[in-house]
């Protein structure tokens, strides 16, 4: 047996389903994201690191957060600090992989990159909220009436870290100063987003999921629109290419 998450694993069959439930959802958003980058190849080795990153902030932001709930009695000020943590502690794992990269030269690669920390830790909170529905014996009740928040949190952890690598993107012609607010105004939107998602996935127990959903999917469009910018905003930097023989 296994303990993972707070959940004991009696198989390695549930570990590895539950792997592959969370891993699959992130890995095709991280493939959609990829194909927008055209004409700028990434180094597959930085990806993936990154989103190992991710993964590994779950290990790190789970311990916080079960500090927070035992000190957080308000609703409100759970959720906020409970989203605050992750998109945080996703900003760090952003810094300590891309600082200083030279592959970071123009406005899209910075929700690119930070989209990808996000899925990596999508993928693992979602492994580990499959896990319960699928040590149980009636798997899809478990999983549509108590398991909701697992069809959102992958297009919501990448569209919260999306709005903080956009925001960078926009100030990537500015001063330090000004890079700094954005990153802070970007950050403070991420906790917003998350906060909102949070906040009425845990009041209804998920009965407005659609709701819920449908508002992530209109953020998520607009992150789109603001990434065709950046995109455009990039056709004007003039750096040399990095050679890297593993690229994608």
């Amino acid at each position: 047996m296994l303990t993972i998450g707070g959940f004991t694993i009696q198989s390695p069959q549930i570990l590895g389903l539950a792997f592959l439930g969370g891993t699959i959802p992130a890995l095709l958003w991280l493939f959609f994201w990829m194909r927008e980058i055209k004409g700028n190849r990434q180094p597959k080795v930085l990806m993936v690191t990154t989103f190992f990153a991710g993964m590994l902030c779950v290990v790190i932001v789970l311990p916080i957060q079960k500090l927070i709930a035992g000190t957080a009695e308000n609703t409100i000020v759970l959720t906020t600090l409970w989203a605050a943590s992750e998109e945080i502690i996703k900003c760090l794992a952003f810094i300590v992989i891309m600082s200083k990269s030279p592959y970071l030269d123009k406005p899209a690669e910075y929700p690119i990159y930070f989209m990808t920390a996000a899925l990596g830790f999508a993928a693992l909170e979602n492994t580990l909220f499959l896990i319960q529905p699928l040590s149980v014996d009636n798997t899809t009740l478990s999983l549509i009436t108590g398991n909701m928040r697992f069809l959102g949190s992958t297009l919501l952890h990448a569209a919260a870290s999306g709005m903080i690598g956009i925001a960078i993107g926009l100030a990537f012609f500015k001063s330090a100063s000004t890079r700094a607010w954005y990153t802070l105004v970007g950050i403070a939107a991420a906790i917003t987003l998350h906060s909102i998602f949070n906040f009425f996935i845990m009041k209804e127990n998920g009965e407005n999921f659609l709701q819920v959903f449908g508002f992530l999917w209109v953020t998520t469009i607009i992150i789109m629109l603001l990434f065709e910018k950046l995109r455009r905003m990039g056709s004007y930097v003039t750096t040399p290419s990095v050679e890297t023989p593993d690229t994608i």
